[in-house]
């Protein structure tokens, strides 16, 4: 196998460079396809960028835009295109009345015409390694037919590819003209879109290569392109040890038979203002206290009142980010795609690592996914987390105050390893909490019911309501009537 088959050149988006399982395959031709605005030009430059970085010249032929044009482009991004050779074949009005010049892309003809004498002029002297056309559609508008546009189209990608280099070239998708003939020519093909829910890419085609399959998430920003790889179930890289994580409440490690599990998962569900975000900020606290680092990603809850709050109750989160076993993030769910808030998971657990991951609460998280399936993309970060050791809670919030009991009312139950609930109860006309363990997967845990109470000294739990049923129900009556006074 040749050496250029091993070696990947990055296109400048690392994020893509993941998705394209390292980067491109040298000497070889990529398709990037889509609608006005979706970012091809700007990838394109990333490409030619990420070269000059390299210290290989680079070769930029425009048959759509002029050099001035493409210049400006590049500078609104911070771009400088110092290195970057560009032969400028933009269609002016005397270009356009010599519609016979574009027929030396054929091989046979490379050596007759105006247009053909420049392009091997400039492969001459500047022996390109990365060569970017933009766009190569333009095509259609010399071609006489789809036949003579693909016979060009192949002609100049043979062309350009025959020495050293390595080429990408866009294409405007068209209503009335499919770009089917050039995602059959080319190598690779890496779709742009955009809808209402933002900006996406994809990778359909890469011969020779493994790539990663779905659509991710992108931006284009003030710097350029930002690709955002969608998150795969990875296997475990860290050894699952049966650990436990301590609440630091007595009563509730009882409950749980000693705590949860380190790199397992854990849903705390409840109603509104029941207590699971003090329950969730328990086990940070003690993840602290030995030294490790956790994040809470909050969606609902304002930054301050939040730490205000914790504070109030003995869980001193100020000094906890302050040494830099907490870290607290505030995250406005319509402003993420899906892709881009687990960039921030990712980013917290391989280059700080994290070792407890806290989402408050699955409503906000699900808000991310802009209409997605729940399900799969929240199995998909349990088990990566898992991979990686990370203990993950998750706060659930359920709408029913009383009445029938539903662990969670989004489907999610199975998935979690650990299920914690808690619940209002109406006792002798008063409104009480009741906490209980409805699933752990690796040990037993307490049968029992006990009441739970959030003081200003903190968290209180009683002993066991072996004396009352129908807790489930939040109108629980007592198994001995003559209690009921007590």
């Amino acid at each position: 196998m040749d050496h250029h088959q091993h070696y990947r050149l990055s296109v400048g988006v690392p994020g893509l460079d993941e998705i394209l399982d390292g980067g491109l395959l040298p000497r070889q031709a990529y398709l990037v396809r889509g609608d006005t605005g979706t970012g091809k030009t700007t990838l394109g430059l990333h490409f030619l960028q990420e070269g000059v970085t390299q210290g290989e010249p680079v070769l930029l032929i425009s048959l759509m835009r002029g050099e001035a044009e493409i210049r400006r482009h590049a500078a609104s991004l911070g771009m400088s295109l110092d290195g970057v050779t560009f032969l400028d074949l933009s269609p002016t009005p005397e270009l356009f009345s010599e519609m016979q010049s574009y027929n030396v892309f054929t091989p046979s003809d490379v050596e007759r015409g105006p247009i053909s004498q420049q392009i091997s002029g400039v492969l001459a002297q500047v022996h390109p390694r990365r060569i970017f056309v933009d766009a190569l559609t333009q095509l259609r508008y010399v071609a006489t037919d789809e036949y003579d546009f693909r016979r060009l189209s192949l002609s100049l990608l043979r062309f350009l590819t025959g020495g050293k280099a390595t080429l990408l070239v866009t294409s405007e998708t068209m209503e009335y003209a499919s770009d089917a003939s050039l995602k059959f020519l080319c190598d690779g093909v890496i779709d742009l879109c955009i809808s209402s829910y933002g900006r996406t890419v994809q990778v359909t085609k890469y011969v020779g290569s493994a790539f990663r399959f779905g659509t991710h998430s992108m931006h284009l920003e003030a710097s350029g392109m930002v690709v955002f790889p969608r998150l795969e179930a990875e296997q475990p890289t860290i050894p699952f040890t049966g650990e436990l994580i301590s609440s630091g409440i007595p009563a509730l490690d009882a409950m749980l038979h000693g705590g949860i599990e380190r790199g397992l998962s854990t849903i705390i569900t409840g109603p509104s203002g029941v207590g699971k975000t003090t329950i969730g900020m328990q086990f940070v606290k003690e993840t602290a206290k030995r030294g490790e680092r956790s994040a809470i990603f909050i969606y609902e809850e304002a930054y301050q009142p939040l730490v205000h709050r914790m504070t109030e109750l003995g869980i001193p989160m100020e000094t906890m980010i302050a040494e830099g076993t907490l870290a607290v993030i505030p995250v406005q769910p319509l402003r993420y795609l899906p892709d881009e808030f687990t960039a921030l998971v990712r980013a917290e657990v391989e280059e700080r690592h994290t070792r407890v991951v806290v989402l408050d609460s699955m409503r906000g998280y699900q808000l991310t996914l802009h209409g997605e399936d729940l399900t799969s993309h929240l199995y998909t970060l349990i088990k990566y987390l898992a991979g990686r050791g990370v203990t993950v809670i998750l706060l659930n919030d359920v709408e029913m105050i009383t009445g029938d009991f539903r662990a969670t009312e989004v489907g999610i139950s199975y998935i979690a390893d650990n299920i914690l609930f808690l619940r209002y109860i109406e006792v002798r006309g008063a409104l009480q909490k009741a906490i209980g363990v409805l699933k752990k997967r690796m040990s037993g845990f307490e049968k029992t019911l006990r009441e739970i109470d959030i003081t200003q000294h903190g968290i209180e739990i009683g002993p066991p309501l072996l004396d009352m049923r129908g807790i489930l129900l939040g109108v629980p009556e007592w198994v001995h009537p003559d209690k009921a006074g007590e």
